[in-house]
């Protein structure tokens, strides 16, 4: 994915395993290290470790905040995609760091979904983190393919005379894209197989090619996908109607309700990060991802910019926990 991140006085560096990249700002006539100095925390870099991959929907959102953190306190800020178990490896990394300032997680909401998932969880989302800030959300839409109907009702109709043979697919047990059709299964009482894959793009390949009937995706892919005339965008998993698909009713106006996800991605610090610093941090990343240019970029990639209080992101974390660990047990899911 190639957005449209202001590149203006930075310098971007590669290495290591995990693909870690450094995003520095210049200051004219002042070296990085006394600017840092006179403006960061230190004069160290500053990492912001991500659970997931490079492009990916979160890594968009790590990339401008680090850019942005970089320009405003004039300290290197590098993004680290530490990948795996569904975001728990890069996570837990985050969890064992000193809590100093030096070592930051955004992650999406993965974070809460993995506590009902997995039986020996390498961290807890409310007692190993200080919550920042809610970045940014996305929302999801349901896609079929044309084999399996035209719209919402002829595709349930047809799982329910074939229950339990057709399929859909997801990017693997326990992601967003697995659960929201669980919860849609529920909620209309549908028997419809589940075939996790272990990446997005080919769970898509197969979804355009008709060997699965059904996927959810975030809003911006499947408006892309939806212009290869290939499937069929049936219902948005949102509260209300979005922007930019008024035509698409949501799956609760077609009858099915209670099926609403918004993605979010989210800064976080390890527990313990003194007040005074998580108050400021909290505050830069609201400025960041609320500025027009970042905000600009933000709507372009089909995310939706918050920039929310500390007590906010506690209190969606807290609120999520339940949600998801209700969905998960009444589904029997587990990652292990």
């Amino acid at each position: 994915m190639t957005m449209g991140i202001p590149t203006a006085s930075v310098a971007v560096s590669r290495k290591g395993r995990f693909g870690r990249r450094a995003v520095l700002a210049g200051l004219p006539g002042l070296s990085l290290a006394q600017a840092a100095h006179a403006q960061g925390i230190s004069t160290r870099p500053i990492t912001i470790i991500l659970p997931y991959s490079a492009g990916s929907p979160p890594d968009v959102v790590a990339r401008l905040v680090a850019d942005g953190f970089s320009r405003r306190w004039a300290q290197p800020f590098v993004v680290e995609n530490r990948t795996g178990a569904s975001g728990n490896i890069g996570a837990a990394a985050a969890a064992r760091a000193a809590p100093d300032g030096h070592t930051l997680l955004i992650s999406a909401a993965t974070l809460v979904m993995n506590v009902g998932l997995y039986r020996d969880l390498p961290y807890d989302p409310v007692h190993s983190f200080t919550p920042l800030s809610l970045l940014a959300t996305s929302n999801f839409a349901l896609l079929i393919h044309p084999s399996c109907g035209s719209n919402l009702n002829e595709f349930l109709d047809r799982v329910r005379h074939q229950p339990g043979r057709l399929n859909y697919a997801s990017a693997g047990v326990g992601t967003p894209h697995h659960l929201l059709i669980e919860l849609m299964k529920q909620r209309a009482q549908v028997d419809i197989n589940h075939v996790p894959y272990r990446a997005v793009a080919s769970a898509v390949n197969d979804l355009l090619g008709g060997q699965v009937c059904a996927m959810t995706v975030p809003i911006a892919s499947a408006v892309d996908l939806v212009r290869s005339g290939r499937v069929r965008l049936v219902a948005t998993l949102s509260e209300t109607r979005l922007p930019v698909t008024l035509d698409t009713p949501t799956l609760s106006e077609l009858g099915v309700p209670g099926v609403i996800h918004q993605d979010w991605f989210s800064l976080f610090a390890p527990h313990g990060l003194p007040v005074d610093l998580a108050a400021r941090f909290s505050a830069t990343a609201r400025e960041i991802v609320l500025s027009p240019d970042v905000s600009a970029v933000l709507y372009s990639a089909g995310l939706e910019p918050v920039g929310s209080a500390r007590e906010a992101l506690r209190d969606r974390v807290a609120n999520d926990l339940q949600i998801w660990g209700g969905i998960i047990r009444a589904a029997g899911i587990t990652a292990d």
